[in-house]
């Protein structure tokens, strides 16, 4: 295969511009198609259609080798083709393909060999499908290729030009070699494997990270019933070399448009099989117990909410993106409605709009926390470091801090003025109370 090649990205979604952008950045001429004609039109006059640190300058600097188009028959010049559609869940908890069986459908009809290149995460078996049904078609001549994304929001543009790996699963050894050329400025190690090994490898490294996440949590609330401190014990834990610190802090749970959804299709993808996947069934249930833990929380302090008013700070579900989907901010604001508080919402990029019906959106973190019994830190974003000042315990009503994120030290925050309650550290109901002296003699019965 030449150096520069001609690639047709399916979609221009998240993982659809980052991967389009980045193989530009890597010389290759890009054609992106989408069906949505405000996402194209917004894209040819420059406009982002959501926020993705360092995506804007790399499409900006390489603009001169993307296009966008509505047509799928612009993508007849493509060597690869890579599809880049949403796989929701459906209610059964499968992945929903609609999305890649329309892909397929407007495939353009060319002669020469094009390799279709499976970007979107899918359930194990889906290339044997995809296979079968090109074959149906008679496109004998498009090979396919699993080729699955490892971008985290927020830095996806390093997570693409500098990757712990690069997966490719083949049917024929000629397509894999194709799409291994593709990356071939990228210094990284290449697995080279079969198709159903490829898709795995993606939802088997997702369901590894959440089952630290929720294994950190369970030890977190177990810190908070015995007295330890989780990011003292995730510390510790963190520095054993078989291990590692990643994904070892403690919180209200994950979120986002991979973790939730790839878990279930892969708990959906065992049961189908005949096989009950009780590990990853206990990763997904104490994610939902972790993020109504801080109504508890706030209970142990403020009794029933009915009346009060709370304000959430963060709604992405992490910082770096304004991402909602499966944020915990959705779930807190929902139960905090349901058991009838006020709820004030603040987010620097954010805009949930109706996903979060009956909370006040605010401009700023001082006008969120204004009035309010509490605050609750919900997305580690960096503005919300200093949030233990003189202004913000001024501004409250009571100056309470629920952190989910342990971003802030609880020393210096208690010193502040403020009651503070973290996710696995020390706490005490009675803790914005003065301590009672010890008696200095033992009085006898």
């Amino acid at each position: 295969m030449a150096e520069s090649q001609t690639i047709g990205v399916f979609g221009a979604g998240w993982v659809g511009l980052v991967t389009g952008g980045c193989f530009a950045e890597l010389g290759h001429e890009v054609i992106v198609r989408d069906v949505v004609p405000d996402r194209i039109a917004a894209l040819q006059a420059g406009r982002m259609p959501f926020h993705e640190p360092d995506l804007p300058d790399v499409l900006a600097r390489n603009r001169e080798r993307i296009r966008y188009t509505l047509d799928a028959g612009d993508l007849a010049d493509a060597d690869a083709l890579f599809v880049c559609v949403q796989t929701p869940p459906t209610y059964s908890g499968d992945a929903d393909l609609s999305f890649v069986w329309s892909a397929l459908d407007d495939l353009p009809r060319v002669d020469r060999r094009q390799v279709l290149v499976m970007k979107s995460t899918v359930p194990v078996g889906t290339g044997e499908k995809v296979r079968a049904a090109l074959e149906a078609r008679g496109l004998t001549n498009v090979g396919y290729v699993s080729n699955p994304e490892f971008l985290a929001e927020g830095h996806a543009v390093r997570d693409f030009l500098a990757p712990d790996r690069i997966v490719i699963g083949a049917f024929a050894d000629e397509d894999g070699a194709g799409v291994e050329a593709l990356y071939s400025r990228i210094a990284a190690p290449v697995v080279r494997t079969d198709v159903a090994s490829a898709e795995m490898i993606k939802l088997a490294a997702n369901a590894f990270l959440m089952t630290r996440i929720s294994f950190i949590n369970e030890i977190a609330n177990v810190c908070e019933a015995v007295g330890a401190d989780v990011v003292e014990v995730a510390q510790g834990v963190g520095l054993d070399h078989r291990l590692g610190p990643h994904f070892l802090r403690a919180g209200i749970g994950y979120g986002g448009s991979c973790f939730p959804k790839d878990s279930l299709a892969l708990k959906q993808l065992a049961s189908n099989s005949g096989y009950h996947f009780q590990l990853l069934a206990a990763v997904i249930e104490v994610n939902e117990l972790q993020k109504r833990r801080v109504i508890q929380k706030l209970q142990k302090h403020l009794g029933r909410l009915r009346g009060k008013k709370v304000a959430l700070l963060g709604l992405a579900f992490k910082a770096g993106t304004d991402d909602m989907r499966e944020a915990p901010s959705l779930v807190l604001a929902s139960r905090l409605l349901a058991e009838g508080a006020e709820v004030r919402a603040w987010d620097p990029v954010a805009r949930p709009g109706e996903l979060m019906k009956g909370a006040v959106l605010s401009d700023s973190v001082l006008e969120a926390v204004t009035g309010a019994d509490a605050a609750v830190i919900v997305t580690e974003w960096d503005e919300l470091r200093g949030l233990a000042s003189a202004e913000v315990r001024d501004a409250m009503t009571r100056p309470l801090i629920i952190d989910g994120r342990n971003l802030l030290d609880p020393e210096e925050t208690r010193r502040a003025g403020f009651a503070y309650e973290g996710i696995g550290r020390q706490s005490s109901a009675f803790e914005s109370l003065p301590e009672t002296p010890e008696p200095s003699e033992r009085v006898s019965g």
